[in-house]
């Protein structure tokens, strides 16, 4: 059945060299009170209006998922009399707050550093710092890539990439409970030797629905209204704590 959907997305495609042909397994992700997670299994297939140019070195297949991007202050931590204060501080200007990315094979041998170097594809590459003042502000980004990698918002995965026959591709991708709500964008880049040939994206929207929409509105747009039902809920939870306590006691 899959191979039959590849091969329709295949003939629907406009004639090209190489080009690729996308599907998603779901086109969204809403954010629920009880949300824990989502995976997403992007698959596709290679459309070719000739023969297979092996000449031109190895077929390659990556992709990147990457989440609304976001200014973010990274501090470094020194002991002064005693206690330990933040003593250094990089304003990273834009970071994604979620990305991951997929190969086909090892990262080294199907992407030139030129190619993602213009095209921002690997993790370090998708951070942009500028202005820092500090002299090691490398430090800083590398040290932001690991919190975030530990937390599964930073995720590389090289060799994860199912590529059949150097035609058909896929897989899939973990979001974290801690999305950010936005687009986030899909892209999916196809390699030949090294160089890229083909380039596909789509978006993915991420969204909170019903409770935790409520919510997220009140708090934004009625912070007010929003504080005090949290201090009715507060004052009730406290008092039916206390009642069951003397409840129990009787």
């Amino acid at each position: 059945m899959i191979r039959l959907v590849f091969l329709l997305l295949t003939l629907a495609t406009p004639l090209r060299a190489e080009s690729i042909v996308l599907g998603l397994s779901q086109d969204s992700v809403s954010i629920t009170a009880s949300f824990d997670g989502s995976d997403i299994l992007i698959f596709g297939a290679v459309s070719r209006t000739a023969p297979e140019p092996t000449d031109l070195g190895p077929l390659g297949v990556i992709i990147a998922v990457s989440g609304p991007d976001q200014p973010v202050s990274v501090f470094r931590k020194a002991r002064q009399f005693g206690i330990w204060i933040n003593a250094d501080e990089v304003e990273v200007d834009r970071a994604p707050s979620f990305y991951a990315v997929a190969t086909s094979a090892p990262i080294a041998d199907i992407l030139r550093d030129t190619e993602d170097l213009r095209h921002r594809i690997t993790i370090p590459r998708a951070i942009r710092s500028v202005g820092a003042t500090v002299s090691d502000s490398a430090a800083f980004t590398d040290a932001l890539i690991r919190i975030r990698a530990r937390n599964g918002l930073f995720q590389m995965k090289e060799g994860t990439v199912d590529l059949q026959q150097d035609t058909l591709f896929r897989t899939s991708f973990r979001l974290p409970a801690n999305l950010l709500e936005g687009d986030y964008l899909a892209r999916i880049f196809l390699t030949r030797g090294g160089r890229l040939i083909d380039e596909h994206s789509t978006v993915i929207p991420v969204q909170k629905v019903g409770l935790e929409r409520w919510l997220y509105n009140l708090a934004h747009v009625q912070p007010l209204l929003y504080g005090l039902l949290s201090l009715v809920i507060a004052v009730a939870a406290g008092w039916a704590a206390s009642a069951g306590a003397a409840a129990l006691k009787r």
